[in-house]
């Protein structure tokens, strides 16, 4: 067998596989020979193999060895089929021959690829019943299963429970960790690592750099990159990519801008599409467009994200014709556009006031419509106040089995506006009976080296009566400049002072607040919000940021505001179209502060309220 083996090693066509098959099957030893495991190993994996032919020639074998069923599961777990691993894994586990920890491993990862918790877990039973605890390998391939499948408790206690732990061990709780939402312990876990003396690879930074991106942690993350700095890991591209990532969705895109042009490896097309995502959701859009047009010059071609990237640019600035002309220019330069990209252009319709245009796009575009872009119309008909259109849009979420908090806000809001409060009931009635979970907001801040979290009207912070104190001094201060509360954010049917108590401590502000009393002076604040950011807020830290002389940032579901000496980096873009929806809804609008009032004193500014997007909270929600 030492000369078959050596033809094994030179195998290198699907016609050799067959020839050596066909020279176990005259001589006699298909049935017994060893080497039959790895020819079938080469048929299943090899890129000059074939999976399909693997299996036949698996299913002619009479009585499979341990490593003939290791081969055809490891073919199925690295496939697009990996579900049949799964199934193979059974029917061997049915048989004389049972699994050693290679079978283990390669069924787990198949679990991993299609997120099959409940076999990773019937499979971690049999691993405890066999005897395989021991196998390092196998109990970071388990831990990877169980993250990716989204059972980080899971996933936890086995990390607790190893008494030994290597590198890919810790990779892989903390990527799981980032990836379900658990941010913070991430974090922990990143730190826990390196004071046990680990030295964090590629993939350990990865992970905890998406953990910083989630959470807005900028300080985390710059001592992150530093260390990616003295261990040369920024050769890596795609490292850099999400410095780019984490820097941007941090709020400090000049950081993703240095990392973009100083990057002392190739830019990737990621690398471009990334830069000009955050550009665009940071509201500078005319350098989004000027890096995407700069993209052929590098000898890289555009591809549909790239595209999707430069329409977000333009919708987050109202550049209803430049969108346009791109969306256009796509049939040009070969990149088919999908439902995303028309997404987009009814976005942009729909906020520029262009509803029926923006409908016709629904109806007539080669795709079925997906949820989102119902939502868009929904969101561009509570704008502009067109009832007749949201009851058709939200028909039509109805109809998909939408059952998004949102989509019944929406509507709810286009009726409240109106004032027709049966209706409003009437919604929130179909919400009580379809059991929709409303969605809290919420907000990060990160300070004194810890992430805080903040709900509306919290008092769990062990420094909310401090924090209520500045909130009442923040009060003082900018109604001196003209503020009055903007009760219009508030439709619910009910007394103006309600609805101003309603309004001052929502989480964003409570962020804020703690943020001016927990950081130096002339720091900049740095705030996460999971919902849009209220429009009464919007007004309140413009004023806080020329007031205190402090920099806020404030990232939402949707954007980046940049606060900054009573300004906005949105250009109000999108409190404009709050203001603009209210007067189109004829409803009485109480007085602004002076710098919301400035934007109405002249006539182009007037004249762009038509292309704003009105996303009025339904309070209680901060939606």
């Amino acid at each position: 067998m030492a000369s078959f083996d050596s033809l094994l090693q030179k195998c290198s066509s699907f016609s050799h596989i067959k020839q050596l098959q066909a020279h176990l099957i005259t001589t006699g030893l298909f049935q017994f020979s060893p080497s039959r495991s790895k020819l079938l190993e080469i048929c299943a994996i090899s890129p000059s193999g074939n999976l399909n032919y693997a299996t036949k020639i698996f299913n002619q074998i009479q009585t499979p060895f341990t490593n003939d069923w290791n081969a055809i599961i490891r073919g199925f777990a690295r496939s697009n089929e990996p579900k049949n691993a799964i199934i193979y894994y059974k029917f061997m586990s049915c048989r004389p021959k049972k699994p050693d920890p290679l079978t283990c491993s390669f069924s787990l990862q198949a679990c991993s690829k299609i997120l099959a918790i409940f076999e990773a877990k019937q499979i971690h039973s049999q691993i405890l019943r066999f005897g395989f605890t021991a196998d390092i390998l196998l109990q970071t391939t388990l831990l990877d299963a169980y993250a990716k499948s989204s059972d980080l408790d899971s996933a936890q206690k086995l990390f607790d429970e190893m008494s030994l732990r290597d590198l890919s061990t810790w990779n892989a709780l903390i990527a799981g960790l980032a990836q379900g939402n658990q941010p913070k312990e991430a974090l922990t876990l990143f730190k826990n690592m390196r004071l046990e003396g680990f030295r964090p690879n590629e993939v350990t930074v990865l992970g905890a750099l998406s953990a910083c991106s989630q959470l807005g942690a900028l300080a985390e993350g710059e001592t992150i990159h530093e260390y990616v700095k003295v261990e040369h890991l920024d050769m890596n591209v795609q490292v850099c990519n999400t410095l780019i990532d984490m820097y941007y969705k941090c709020g400090s895109v000049e950081k993703a801008c240095d990392v973009f042009h100083t990057m002392r490896c190739n830019k990737s097309l990621v690398s471009w599409n990334t830069m000009i995502m955050g550009l665009a959701m940071h509201g500078d859009a005319y350098q989004a467009l000027d890096l995407f047009n700069k993209i052929g010059s590098s000898g890289i071609q555009p591809d549909a994200v790239s595209y999707l990237s430069a329409l977000c640019a333009c919708n987050h600035a109202g550049l209803v014709s430049e969108g346009l002309e791109l969306f256009k220019s796509m049939a040009v330069s070969g990149v088919t556009p999908n439902v995303k990209h028309f997404g987009s252009i009814v976005d942009l319709l729909g906020r520029a006031g262009r509803v029926e245009e923006a409908y016709q796009i629904i109806k007539l575009m080669p795709f079925v419509p997906d949820v989102v872009l119902w939502q868009s119309l929904l969101g561009a008909c509570k704008t502009y106040g067109n009832i007749e259109m949201a009851e058709l849009a939200s028909r039509a979420l109805v109809e998909m089995g939408s059952n998004s908090c949102g989509d019944f806000v929406l509507l709810s809001n286009v009726y409240a506006a109106r004032e027709r409060w049966d209706d409003v009931g009437r919604v929130r009635e179909a919400m009580k009976n379809r059991a929709v979970k409303k969605i809290p907001g919420f907000s990060f801040i990160e300070a004194e080296g810890a992430i805080h979290k903040f709900v509306n009207g919290d008092q769990s912070h062990s420094n909310w009566r401090e924090i209520y104190r500045k909130i009442d001094e923040i009060g003082f201060k900018i109604k001196s400049h003209g503020y009055a509360a903007e009760t219009c954010f508030v439709l619910h049917d009910i007394g103006e002072e309600e609805k101003e108590n309603a309004l001052w401590y929502h989480s964003e502000r409570l962020a804020v607040a703690y943020g001016l009393i927990s950081t130096s002076d002339g720091k900049p604040i740095q705030v996460i919000k999971n919902l849009r950011i209220c429009g009464d807020c919007h007004v309140v830290i413009k004023l806080i940021s020329k007031i205190y002389s402090r920099e806020v940032i404030v990232r939402d579901r949707a954007r980046f505001h940049r606060f900054k000496d009573g300004s906005c980096s949105c250009g109000d873009y999108w409190f404009l179209a709050i203001v603009y929806g209210l007067l189109f809804f004829d409803l009485k609008v109480h007085n602004s502060s002076h710098c919301c009032r400035s934007n109405f004193e002249n006539e182009e500014t007037t004249c762009r309220m038509k292309s704003r997007e009105l996303k009025v909270p339904w309070e209680g929600e901060e939606l």
